[in-house]
C-alpha cells in the first residue's frame, strides 16, 4: 500500500476498516485505535507522499492548501460534533457514516460534512500516486471491462459524473450491494458508504482541489487527474468491498 499503515490506523481509516464492521474492534490492535480515538478523536494522515510529487497534473500549492487546510478542518469539526458523543467517536468513521440514522440529528449534518469530508479525503489522498495512471490494472480492470465495455467508456461516464456536477462533490466508481460497479455522483462531502456502497475510485470537483492551476477549467483538471490514479490501491479496494 501507499499509505503508511499506521498512519491509516491514526486516521481512523485503517486497513481493517474497509471490511466496513463494528466487529473489527474486537482485535487488539483496533481496540487500542478505538481508545485512541476516544482520548484525542479522528487524526489527520499524512500524504502518503510529497506535496510535489503529483506535479504536473497537481501542484504542490494546491496539494498543500487542501490537505493541510480543508482536510485539517474536517477532521477538527467532526471531533467538536462528537465530542460530547464518546460512543460515536469509537466508531470507525466509515462506520458512523453507514449507520448516519444513528446519529443525533442536531449533528448528523455536521458529521456528514466533516466525516464525510474526512473520510473521503482520506481515500482521495491514496487513490493518487506519483508515476500513475495508466490502464486500470488487475480484477478492477476486468471488472471495468464487464460494466462498461472498456476503459474509455468508462472515463466518459465518469468525467460526464463529475462535469455535471453543480457546485461542489464528486465523482466515484462505486461498488454495489449485487457486487457490480457504477458511476455516481455525490453533492459536497456526501458519501457513497452512507447509500450502503462501497467507493473505490473518486475524484474531488470541489474548486479546492483544482482552481489554482486549472481555475475554472473542470474539464482539464479531470482530464490530468487520470494520469495519477493508483490502480494498486484502487484493486485493493475493489477486493475489499467483493470481499
Amino acid at each position: 500500500m501507499t499509505l503508511n499503515r499506521r498512519d491509516m490506523l491514526r486516521a481512523g481509516v485503517g486497513v481493517a476498516s474497509f471490511a466496513l464492521t463494528e466487529r473489527l474492534f474486537v482485535s487488539p490492535i483496533m481496540s487500542q485505535v478505538a481508545e485512541a480515538r476516544a482520548a484525542r478523536g479522528y487524526m489527520l494522515p499524512k500524504l502518503p507522499y510529497a506535496a510535489d510529487a503529483l506535479e504536473p497534473h497537481i501542484d504542490a500549492r494546491t496539494m498543500e492548501i487542501h490537505h493541510g487546510k480543508h482536510h485539517a478542518t474536517y477532521v477538527e469539526n467532526v471531533n467538536k460534533a462528537l465530542a460530547e458523543h464518546p460512543q460515536l467517536q469509537q466508531k470507525d468513521p466509515i462506520a458512523l457514516l453507514r449507520g448516519i440514522e444513528q446519529v443525533p440529528s442536531d449533528i448528523r449534518q455536521t458529521v456528514i460534512n466533516n466525516g464525510g469530508g474526512h473520510v473521503n479525503h482520506s481515500l482521495f489522498w491514496n487513490m493518487m500516486a506519483p508515476n500513475a495512471g495508466g490502464e486500470p490494472t488487475g480484477e478492477v480492470g476486468r471488472a471495468i471491462e464487464r460494466a462498461f465495455g472498456g476503459f474509455d467508456k468508462l472515463k466518459t461516464a465518469f468525467n460526464d459524473a463529475g462535469m455535471k456536477r453543480f457546485g461542489s462533490g464528486w465523482a466515484w466508481l462505486v461498488v454495489g450491494r449485487g457486487g457490480n460497479l457504477d458511476v455516481l455522483s455525490t453533492a459536497n462531502q456526501d458519501s457513497p458508504f452512507m447509500q450502503g456502497l462501497s467507493p473505490v475510485l473518486g475524484v474531488d470537483v470541489w474548486e479546492h482541489a483544482y482552481y489554482l492551476k486549472y481555475q475554472n477549467r473542470r474539464a482539464d483538471y479531470l482530464a490530468a487527474w487520470w494520469n495519477v490514479v493508483n490502480w494498486d490501491y484502487v484493486n485493493e479496494l475493489y477486493g475489499q468491498a467483493r470481499a
